[in-house]
């Protein structure tokens, strides 16, 4: 019933900025939402979530540049602002079906296909 479907990557230059969008169906407030991301190689790791109480959480290596909103139950953003190039990755909304989770890959049941990234320098 849950189906994820990101949108708004692309290419950019480190500096600039991009927004992805996740076109949520089957969720609702009472989820955990999350941004991960994957680059060629390396393992999935987290990039920001927010629970049932509206807690937003971050990664380090994000924290200060990239900012997650949840508009409605049906709608997320992640807005990136001044990127590099180790932004550069695959990126993926998921989601989790109980109010808050450790923000780690296994503990979110749903997916999206995910969307490419690119920085360059």
């Amino acid at each position: 019933q849950v189906q994820l479907v990101e949108s708004g990557g692309g290419s950019v230059q480190a500096g600039g900025s991009l927004r992805l969008s996740c076109a949520a169906s089957g969720v609702t407030r009472r989820f955990c939402m999350a941004w991960f991301r994957q680059a060629p190689g390396k393992k999935r790791e987290p990039v920001a979530s927010v629970d049932v109480s509206n807690y937003i959480r971050y990664a380090d290596s994000v924290k200060g540049r990239f900012t997650f909103s949840r508009e409605s139950s049906d709608t997320l953003y992640l807005q990136m602002n001044n990127m590099q190039p180790e932004d550069t990755a695959m990126y993926y909304c998921a989601a989790a079906d109980r109010g808050w989770v450790p923000l780690i890959k296994d503990e979110f049941k749903y997916w999206g296909q995910g969307i490419q990234v690119t920085v360059s320098s």
